[in-house]
């Protein structure tokens, strides 16, 4: 797997206090993101293309889920227009707008993203690299 996959990450993890609203709420928004649930457990969902790369759960520990000030995540969108429909799609699933789709000229000319807040209060964004537009050059 590590291979095949550029991501320099493996999975990432995140608590809910309401297992059920969450695993509807990421059903909902990763779809235009041909993102898919590849594995389940009981209180755990994992999502991703092809491998277990973003969990929802209940936390292990069996205390309350809190949401970590600083703290957000990211996927990455296939275009433009899927930038545009997850972040429909989260507003339509319950989520709060925390910055409308478009440019992000501070990150570079190429970037298109949104950041939402989902229903548990975890800032969430979704980008697209346009490469056309250039500029992504590592520093």
């Amino acid at each position: 797997m590590s291979d095949e996959n550029p991501s320099i990450l493996s999975h990432v993890s995140i608590g809910t206090n309401d297992f059920a609203r969450a695993v509807a709420f990421y059903d909902a928004v990763l779809t235009p993101l041909c993102c898919r649930r590849v594995l389940e457990f009981p209180n755990a969902v994992a999502y991703g293309r092809q491998f277990p790369e973003f969990w929802v759960q209940a936390p292990i520990d069996g205390n309350p889920a809190t949401v970590g000030n600083g703290t957000h995540f990211c996927f990455l969108a296939t275009s433009k227009q899927a930038v545009d429909a997850f972040h429909q799609a989260a507003l339509k699933a319950g989520a709060t707008d925390d910055g409308a789709p478009g440019p992000r000229p501070l990150y570079g000319p190429p970037y298109y993203g949104c950041f939402v807040r989902d229903p548990d209060g975890h800032k969430v964004e979704a980008n697209f690299w346009d490469t056309s537009l250039g500029g992504h050059e590592a520093a």
